[in-house]
């Protein structure tokens, strides 16, 4: 397992294991039983705080939507313990909320306490294998679908930002077509864009926020 460094946590974690098998559910609760920071919860005991272990044989529907509803409840810290998972199915799972991802055969009770450690404390835990596959399909992506369209995954497009940056500046967007060999309607364009995609109300707005985040 790669897990990054965990908050260090002093009270006892809630976990609660989510499956429609109970003798998943009672050997994963087995594996746990015997370390005494933890404390196996049911529904009724669920709070914020509890950390949920969603055991399934693959990254399905059914598996999603079981992240999802726990995720709908206020469980931010979901880790996926599943049998087989294939790249489609490690997307899915991270899409749905999952903070880890745990194959069964490697569901020892010391991988299990780092991941539940992991979520608990606010980070995520991948067996090394699938972090570099997900890294593999990240990069994919950036080169087969992103780059193509002039977009990367960071909020703005390098093209928004100095839009943004000469607006910063105090230039209007005649000007700033002019500085950057764009129609004013183009100016206006990405602007419109940039405040549609982050539901913000107008122009100053979205300078604001790119100052905010250090984009500018």
């Amino acid at each position: 397992m790669i897990a990054t460094r965990p908050t260090i946590l002093t009270e006892r974690i809630h976990v609660f294991i989510a499956t429609s098998d109970p003798v998943s559910r009672a050997g994963i609760a087995s594996q746990l039983r015997a370390n005494h920071g933890l404390e196996i919860v049911d529904e009724r005991q669920l709070d914020a705080g509890a950390v949920a272990l969603v055991v399934a044989d693959q990254m399905d529907e059914e598996a999603a939507q079981t992240i999802r509803a726990l995720k709908r409840r206020g469980l931010e810290r979901v880790v996926l313990v599943v049998t087989r998972v294939d790249d489609t199915g490690l997307l899915s799972a991270l899409e749905a909320g999952a903070r880890g991802v745990l194959r069964r055969n490697q569901a020892t009770p010391e991988n299990l306490m780092e991941a539940v450690r992991a979520a608990a404390g606010g980070e995520g835990a991948l067996p090394p294998d699938l972090l570099g596959r997900l890294l593999d399909q990240v990069g994919r992506l950036q080169r087969q679908v992103l780059n193509p369209r002039g977009l990367s995954f960071a909020v703005l497009t390098d093209r928004e930002v100095k839009v943004l940056k000469l607006l910063a500046e105090g230039l209007d967007t005649a000007e700033v077509g002019r500085r950057l060999f764009y129609s004013e309607r183009t100016v206006k364009n990405i602007v419109h864009d940039v405040t549609s995609r982050l539901n913000l109300r107008n122009r100053t707005q979205a300078v604001a926020y790119a100052l905010r985040q250090g984009l500018i």
